[in-house]
């Protein structure tokens, strides 16, 4: 099966990132309330993409975002590097005492019957404040950039930020670069910045100028105010939800050519069934279904959508780009954090019907 979309065969980025960094305060599976440790993660729903397509595939990322001058931002930039994603940033100074701050996300793993918990404190965030005007978007573009990935997480943080997507994806799409954008509902960011209403307007303004969506059946009624089926009615594993979408989809935003989702079924917090399913240009693909014994499920649908991207990039064939997110966003269900730990080779072999047998 092939897609329609026209990927830049080269150029010195394979794929930018638009979005804010976060920190993750991670106790484990305690609750927060009785915490005493906690682990770092840095993250943020637009730069995972970015860390996972450079750590685990080998290519060439970066984030456009905010970066605020003090140890939070220097640890957050520092763990970046590690990652070998590159950072354009619009600095911003603190004032030691307010900010402007590097967001935080706090949340606890759960266990068995009792699920996750993510709250945020994004008070005075510094991506917050970033207007279309903070970067030289025909420069960075004027570089060679293959691929450009937002989100809505980003969006929802400002009504400036929303204006930066729109900005940045208008330079994208005049330099022939592939755009795509999760469309990553969060009822509780929404609910501080105007609501399902302002969602709506917001992000159907933003998918206007998108090539690939990612976003499941909620994401595609609640974001884009799409009528579809009941979403609570069918199992999460059956895709006819979302397909009985598509059609609407593009009728809707005829310049969408690929929409793309993970399909999980939560057992427990730790027990998981897999899968994923995309519409490439009027066909559907479906990734298997597997049993997870779950880690840490943050970042589990930004370890798909990296997957897929790099299949997609890489010019393998529709049905091998979603295999490829399938397995590396299982595979990073196993590890601690947000971003990848897996290599190229875990994934192609757990793509292909690889086993967790020993390996000696």
């Amino acid at each position: 099966m092939t897609h329609e979309l026209k990927i830049p065969s080269g150029g010195a980025i394979d794929l930018l990132s638009l979005g804010a960094l976060v920190h993750r305060l991670d106790p484990d599976i305690v609750p927060f309330r009785k915490a005493t440790v906690c682990r770092i993660h840095v993250s943020g729903g637009e730069y995972n993409v970015a860390a996972n397509l450079s750590d685990c595939f080998g290519m060439r990322t970066a984030i456009a975002t905010a970066m605020v001058r003090y140890p939070v931002g220097d640890l957050i930039a520092e763990r970046v590097r590690a990652m070998g994603v590159r950072g354009i940033y619009k600095y911003f100074d603190h004032d030691g005492v307010r900010g402007p701050n590097m967001a935080t996300v706090y949340s606890d793993r759960g266990f068995g019957v009792r699920p996750p918990v993510v709250f945020y404190n994004r008070c005075n965030e510094a991506a917050a404040l970033l207007k279309p005007d903070d970067f030289d978007w025909a420069a960075i573009f004027g570089e060679g950039v293959r691929w450009f990935h937002s989100g809505g997480i980003f969006a929802s943080l400002s009504p400036t930020t929303a204006e930066t997507v729109i900005a940045a994806m208008t330079a994208a799409k005049a330099a022939g670069a592939v755009t795509s954008f999760d469309l990553n509902y969060r009822a509780k960011l929404w609910k501080v910045s105007g609501g399902e209403g302002r969602a709506v307007e917001t992000l159907r303004r933003i998918v206007e100028h998108v090539d690939v969506l990612v976003g499941n059946e909620e994401d595609l009624q609640k974001g884009l105010g799409l009528k579809g089926p009941e979403v609570a009615a069918a199992s999460k594993l059956d895709p006819s939800a979302f397909v009985a979408m598509m059609q609407t989809v593009v009728e809707r935003f005829p310049n969408v050519k690929v929409v793309a989702t993970t399909l999980r079924e939560v057992l427990s917090s730790n027990r998981h069934n897999w899968s994923a399913v995309a519409w490439i240009g009027g066909q559907i693909v479906q990734a298997p279904t597997c049993q997870l014994d779950v880690y840490d499920r943050v970042g589990g649908g930004d370890g798909f959508a990296a997957g897929f991207f790099y299949g997609l990039m890489a010019g393998r064939p529709a049905e091998e780009a979603v295999r490829l997110g399938w397995a590396h966003g299982a595979l990073l269900t196993t590890f601690p954090g947000d971003t990848t730990m897996a290599s190229a080779a875990d994934v192609e072999a757990f793509a292909k019907g690889g086993s967790a047998r020993i390996q000696r």
